[in-house]
């Protein structure tokens, strides 16, 4: 490293693969573990937390001391790459190291995983994820000695295997020697993904909490499912069926159609990606809660460190199942689609209906999907007030809000309703387009001086 390159480290400041240090101490170790069992990363020592040059004195002997103490204090041993670099009279000791191969890597018995620009200290969780994911493998790959075949119903891969064969394979081998050849089975004992894929009878292990809520305190009706994991997707989506809205639309043809409160097709890839990426070692459940105008999914599973809630929605990251072998049986299913577009795929659906985004979010020790929508009742509140009884069926979801929103700020453009409604520009216009063709609104000036009139009859 020259010493431009550490001019430039100086100016960026500390973050994510960089960190100061005025002297060589325990915490320069706690540094290094913290980049091996991240994304790998440099210790400038000989500089202080303000980015102000300090140096420090070294002697022969001083480089190969500082390394024995890195080596004798983490295990798996590290050996950090070392260089010397003078900078205006200043001696900077740089060490730096790579990811590690086989994580986690600790030092006197603690791990540490880097965040932003500072250590943070792994749960046993995280050190479990990280030994997993050190052997590219997954929980639900790994045996169990409390399960055996008996605990297995062949019908139901049996008609797995149907099913895939249906959606194009041409699978000829017994349920045994299909499970063996998808590493369900190995030799006589069975994966944690076998047993969940295909129990024979109900466990607590796949617990899902079902409620049907008035308010956030008074349930009207609940329910439980403690299945296989492949039964409960159909299970899960029957219980908020029965509990929402579907409006039937008389258009004049041999048969009416149908329109649900919410899309159901976003429904079902929220159901199966709970299911899909459950956290099935956290003692906590699953759980489902419809609500008249919304509904938490609520799953025991963080989304990984390396992937924000950001990046989920902008599509800009790799996906990563927690469950390798149940997401791989999912997507041959045809259940699925493995490479994590799920996301973009549910918020396309509610964009396409004119309804709010969905929300979501890590909470807790998990992650929350919240979908919005609106219930006949207060559709008649919000907008039959204003616009009569025939108007208030005809708007529904995005519209009304809009409408209810220019009614009371009549100066606001069409960004500013974008901003504060959170719908894309394009659905605004499309809102407002139909609002002029009800002749319930008008526009009168220019895009930024102008303001919407309501008309009335």
């Amino acid at each position: 490293m020259t010493g431009e390159e550490v001019k430039s480290l100086l100016i960026r400041g500390e973050g994510l693969t960089v960190e100061f240090k005025s002297s060589f101490n325990s915490e320069v170790i706690e540094t290094l573990v913290a980049f091996a069992n991240t994304s790998g990363g440099s210790v400038l020592i000989g500089v202080k937390n303000d980015r102000r040059l300090s140096g420090v004195s070294i002697t022969s002997e001083t480089i190969q001391n500082w390394l024995n103490e890195v080596k004798n204090k983490t295990s798996p041993t590290v050996i950090p790459d070392v260089e010397i670099v003078e900078i205006e009279a200043n001696t900077i000791v740089v060490f730096s190291i790579q990811e590690f191969p086989v994580k986690p890597v600790a030092t006197r018995g603690k791990y540490f995983k880097r965040v932003a620009n500072s250590n943070h200290v792994l749960s046993t969780q995280e050190v479990v994820n990280l030994h997993l994911q050190s052997f590219n493998t997954s929980w639900d790959y790994h045996t169990n000695n409390q399960y055996t075949l008996s605990d297995i119903s062949f019908e139901k891969v049996e008609k797995a295997i149907a099913k895939i064969n249906q959606a194009g394979a041409n699978i000829t081998d017994d349920a045994v020697s299909f499970l063996k050849k998808t590493d369900l089975v190995r030799g006589e004992l069975i994966t944690n993904a076998s047993f969940l894929l295909f129990k024979n009878a109900d466990s607590v292990i796949t617990t899902i909490e079902l409620g049907r809520f008035q308010t956030e305190i008074i349930i009207k009706d609940s329910a439980r499912t403690k299945a296989d994991i492949l039964s409960q997707t159909d299970q899960v989506m029957d219980f908020v069926l029965k509990h929402i809205n579907k409006e039937i639309i008389i258009t004049g043809e041999a048969r009416n159609t149908q329109k649900w409160q919410y899309p159901l097709e976003a429904i079902r890839e929220i159901i199966m990606n709970m299911i899909v990426h459950r956290d099935y070692r956290s003692a906590s459940d699953s759980i489902v809660k419809v609500f008249n105008n919304k509904i938490k999914f609520y799953n025991p599973g963080r989304l990984p460190d390396n992937i924000t809630v950001e990046d989920l929605l902008s599509n800009n990251y790799k996906s990563t199942p927690r469950n390798k072998l149940i997401a791989d049986i999912f997507k041959s299913l045809g259940l699925i689609e493995k490479y994590g577009s799920g996301i973009r795929r549910v918020i396309r659906y509610f964009e396409n209906e004119n309804l709010p985004r969905p929300d979501f979010r890590n909470i807790s020790d998990g992650f929350m999907v919240t979908i919005f929508g609106k219930s006949t009742e207060d559709v008649g509140k919000d907008v039959g007030k204003d616009v009569g009884k025939d108007v208030g069926k005809e708007l529904t979801g995005s519209i009304a809000e809009v409408y209810k929103l220019i009614k009371s700020r009549p100066d606001l453009n069409i960004p500013e309703i974008s901003r504060i409604t959170g719908y894309t520009r394009r659905t605004v216009e499309r809102n407002l387009s139909r609002l002029k063709i009800l002749n319930l609104i008008k526009r009168e000036g220019g895009r930024k001086e102008g303001k919407w009139i309501i008309i009335t009859s």
